[in-house]
């Protein structure tokens, strides 16, 4: 009797179980694509990228140090649902070292309203989105002046190996997997006192 009364509810589970779903909201939102390098691909992008006004290194301060970085397409096909995303910041190797990236400012250049625009994550982080077109056709560039600083009140007890510059993602398919691939234009800098 357990048995039956077991396989009687697993049955109706299984019967509503496709009627919940269809009964689910048509604007849930997708899944994230994979990154194309977790599905296989090697890191190889159709993605160029240049900077160009990166120092080697730069004074603590309110000085500004502005740049451009560019973007360009090197395959034969459009690269769809693309975006754009600038950053500043330093690799931490070592327990105790600090990221420079919420001791900084990074702005962009908006063509638009004619005035820089600045770029701060919500964790504090220097960086973010840019506006970018939706798509890169074969051969085209996008350019991006930007520019940044670093804050007197940065920790110089360690050194640093400070990066900025512009990343641009973009949808991809790799042997049927639909996958998300990048590419960047960075440049490295080392910040020190006044």
């Amino acid at each position: 009797m357990r048995l039956r009364r077991a396989l009687s509810a697993s049955a109706a589970t299984a019967t509503l179980i496709p009627v919940l779903l269809a009964a689910a909201p048509a604007s849930a939102a997708p899944a994230a694509l994979p990154k194309c390098s977790d599905v296989g691909k090697e890191s190889y992008s159709f993605l160029d990228g240049r900077v160009f006004g990166i120092p080697e290194s730069i004074t603590l301060g309110t000085d500004w140090t502005t740049y451009t970085a560019t973007l360009t397409n090197s395959s034969k096909k459009e690269l769809t649902s693309f975006t754009l995303t600038a950053e500043l910041g330093s690799f931490v190797y070592n327990p105790g070292e600090k990221d420079l990236s919420p001791y900084g400012d990074l702005q962009y250049w908006d063509t638009a309203r004619n005035a820089w625009q600045p770029l701060r994550r919500a964790d504090g982080d220097a960086g973010g989105t840019v506006p970018a077109p939706k798509a890169l056709k074969p051969r085209e560039s996008v350019h991006l002046q930007l520019r940044f600083r670093v804050g007197e009140d940065l920790p110089m007890d360690h050194s640093y190996d400070a990066y900025t510059g512009l990343t641009g993602s973009f949808a991809d398919t790799y042997h049927g997997t639909d996958c998300t691939d990048s590419g960047s234009a960075t440049g490295g800098f080392s910040p020190r006192e006044a």
